[in-house]
C-alpha cells in the first residue's frame, strides 16, 4: 500500500532524507520514529505530495504521488502536526464540507458515517457547537473524524496524541487499531514511544534523514542488543549513528 524507493530530499546543502527505501502492507500498523530534524516530516510531507522529491518516488495503493496524485490522495487521508481547521463552523458543517471534497453516489451512507464518527470520538453532543469554542482535545478528535469520512485505504499521521488527555489518547488509538484490522495502512510518526511500542506492527528509525532500523519491537531488540523497552532500543540504535 505504501511503497517508497531511493526517496531522497535535499534543501540546497542540507540532505533531509537519504535514499529512503520502505514498503508497507495492506493493515499494517507502521510507527515512524526519530530524534528531533531526523527527517520524519519531511518524509511525511513527500509521501503525501506536498514536496517534491530530489530523487526516488513514492507510491500510495500503486499510484506514484508525483504523477497520479489525484487518485492516489482520494484514498490518502493525511493528519499534520499542526492541522486547520475552521473556526467559524460548527462541528457537523465542518465534517459536511469535508464530504463534498469527496464525492460520492451513495450521500446517505456518507451521512450516516458522519454521525457514527461523531459519536464514536464524543463530539456528538457538540456537534453544532462552533469550532471556536472546542477544547484543543475535541479539534483534535474531530480532525480524526473528518479523516476516516471518505473511508481511505492509507492513513498517513504526525504527531496524533500532542495534547490529548488519557481518555481521548485511548479513544483515537482503539479507533485506529481498529481501522488497521479492517484493512486501513497506518503509517504514524511519533515521539510518545509508548504509543508505538503499544500499537504499531513494525517500526522504522530514522536519524539524520537515513533508515537506521526497521522491524517489529521483538526484531528492533534483537538488532540493538537490547532487552527493555523500546525507549532503550530507541536510545542504542540512535547513540550510535550519534
Amino acid at each position: 500500500m505504501i511503497l517508497i524507493e531511493n526517496l531522497t530530499k535535499r534543501f540546497g546543502e542540507l540532505v533531509a532524507v537519504d535514499a529512503l527505501n520502505l514498503e508497507i502492507g495492506t493493515g499494517e500498523f507502521f510507527a515512524f520514529l526519530g530524534p528531533n530534524a531526523a527527517g520524519k516530516t519531511t518524509t511525511i510531507k513527500t509521501l503525501v505530495g506536498l514536496l517534491k522529491p530530489t530523487q526516488g518516488r513514492a507510491q500510495l495503493c500503486g499510484y506514484d504521488i508525483q504523477r497520479d496524485y489525484l487518485k492516489a490522495k482520494t484514498l490518502l487521508s493525511y493528519i499534520p502536526d499542526a492541522p486547520f481547521l475552521y473556526d467559524k463552523l460548527t462541528g457537523a458543517e465542518f465534517l459536511d464540507f469535508v464530504l463534498n471534497l469527496y464525492p460520492s453516489s451513495n450521500r446517505e451512507k456518507q451521512m450516516k458515517m458522519k454521525d457514527e464518527l461523531l459519536f464514536q470520538f464524543g463530539l456528538d453532543n457538540h456537534k453544532y457547537h462552533l469550532i471556536e469554542n472546542y477544547s484543543h482535545g475535541m479539534r483534535q478528535k474531530l480532525v480524526f473524524a473528518a479523516a476516516l469520512l471518505h473511508e481511505p485505504k492509507v492513513m498517513i499521521i504526525d504527531e496524533p496524541m500532542v495534547g490529548l488527555d488519557p481518555h481521548s489518547s485511548r479513544i483515537v488509538k482503539d479507533i485506529l487499531k481498529q481501522k488497521s484490522r479492517q484493512g486501513v495502512t497506518i503509517f504514524l510518526s511519533t515521539h510518545t514511544l509508548n504509543v508505538a511500542e503499544e500499537i504499531a506492527d513494525r517500526i522504522g528509525i530514522i536519524d539524520k534523514g537515513r533508515l537506521i532500523a526497521v522491524g517489529t519491537l521483538e526484531e528492533l531488540k534483537v538488532s540493538s542488543g537490547v532487552h527493555g523497552k523500546l525507549e532503550d532500543v530507541f536510545l542504542r540504535l540512535t547513540e550510535e549513528e550519534s
